[in-house]
């Protein structure tokens, strides 16, 4: 199966891309959804091997994620992006649905205690005060922790997964939607080394530093609120080794393919300290969650 990816290259067996956790994961889910099967997965044990993969030869491309809408943005992504050269070129976001996952011949009934990532422990808040009983053990990645506890074969261990974790290490899946919130989404940016601005490319990411002053924010902003373009989101990280300075970093729905897009940003960078553009990119709408983001001619 070959698949048109964001730079305009066929996704097959010879492109890899590289994701942060164990096969099975969420990542992976989002990989696939996006570029397709026929594609050669790359996983990487932390986020900092994850954005290294590219820039090591180990993967054409890395697909992190960015945002969840129940635990909000995913901070180190943020810091790594900054902190290397990759460009985002592509967009995805996929519905996270939990599964309780045992080993054979565990049931409801004899697990003690249940492992998964903090975060997806924190999202079944009402499962785990419905049975007391059972204690959290946190681990480093969902779809490892359905491979550890398939692995010991123990029946009073249980995760906390996707269905493609269970499906992937064989594990059973002894409760199905055991998260809080079903409008539970993550939100995965495509990074490559070099930008790409295809047609239609739809949305801006950008991080800039401001002068000091009173309104400089505001003074920023006013070149896309003029022209009318959608601020979707704002977010601020701090500057290293400059307390109290932050890096900014937007979404906007704009593209550079757009002449409105490119005086706005001349003028704010006349009015920032710094402005870099991280990647202009077709969007991927939350109602395309169930696989209407794939990548097109």
């Amino acid at each position: 199966m070959n698949t048109t990816t964001a730079q305009g290259t066929r996704a097959n067996s010879a492109t890899r891309v590289a994701f942060q956790g164990e096969r099975g994961a969420f990542s992976e889910e989002a990989a696939l959804r996006l570029l397709g099967e026929g594609i050669a997965l790359v996983p990487r044990p932390t986020f900092e091997s994850l954005f290294a993969a590219v820039g090591e030869g180990a993967a054409d491309f890395a697909l992190a994620p960015v945002e969840n809408t129940l635990a909000g943005s995913v901070q180190r992504s943020y810091d790594l992006l900054l902190e290397g050269a990759l460009h985002i070129v592509a967009e995805v976001i996929i519905p996270v649905r939990h599964c309780l996952v045992g080993c054979r011949g565990s049931s409801l009934d004899s697990i003690r205690t249940v492992e998964s990532h903090p975060v997806a422990l924190a999202q079944c808040e009402r499962f785990f005060a419905a049975h007391a009983r059972l204690r959290r053990v946190t681990a480093d990645d969902t779809a490892g922790s359905v491979a550890e506890i398939v692995r010991r074969a123990d029946p009073t261990r249980a995760a906390i997964a996707g269905r493609r974790a269970a499906e992937f290490y064989g594990g059973v899946i002894l409760r199905e939607g055991v998260e809080d919130d079903r409008e539970n989404y993550t939100r995965f940016v495509l990074l490559a080394p070099v930008p790409e601005v295809r047609e239609g490319a739809d949305k801006l990411s950008l991080v800039m530093t401001l002068p000091d002053g009173l309104g400089a924010l505001c003074a920023a902003l006013a070149p896309f609120a003029r022209r009318r373009v959608d601020l979707l989101k704002i977010e601020s990280r701090p500057v290293k080794a400059e307390p109290w300075s932050y890096h900014i970093f937007l979404d906007l729905r704009a593209s550079l393919l757009e002449a409105d897009t490119a005086e706005a940003l001349a003028e704010l960078r006349e009015r920032a300290a710094s402005v870099r553009v991280l990647g202009c990119y077709p969007s991927a709408r939350a109602n395309e969650a169930e696989g209407l983001a794939r990548l097109k001619d």
